[in-house]
């Protein structure tokens, strides 16, 4: 399965929040990778959830150009979907990229 990076555009609150309940509370195991397992797998779920947003809207948008549908409603409901997708995506790519930072800039 190939991504491009058009598809990145969400990670939804259930991500984190899976990501939450399936992180070790107690002890960090380093010869487990099924934390990062999940976290990647429910964040590739959600990228195509927003790609199903994003897909949505287009489809709306030819259909509203093209007279198809006089219902603008759908139209705005699918456009806004994509832009909260988009903006809460935005938002977490640049706290993850500020924690890198911070991590690689780390005195070891």
């Amino acid at each position: 399965m190939a991504l491009d990076i058009t598809a990145l555009y969400n990670v939804s609150s259930g991500a984190v929040k899976e990501a939450a309940r399936s992180a070790p509370t107690t002890k960090i195991d380093t010869y487990s990778d099924t934390s990062f397992n999940n976290l990647l797998s429910s964040a590739i779920d959600n990228i195509n959830t927003t790609n199903s947003y994003l897909s949505d809207a287009e489809d709306e948008e030819v259909k509203w150009m093209l007279g198809e549908t006089e219902n603008t409603h759908d139209l705005t409901i699918a456009l806004q979907k994509a832009s909260t997708a988009l903006q809460y995506t935005i938002a977490i790519r640049d706290k993850l990229l500020d924690a890198y930072k911070e991590i690689m800039q780390m005195q070891i």
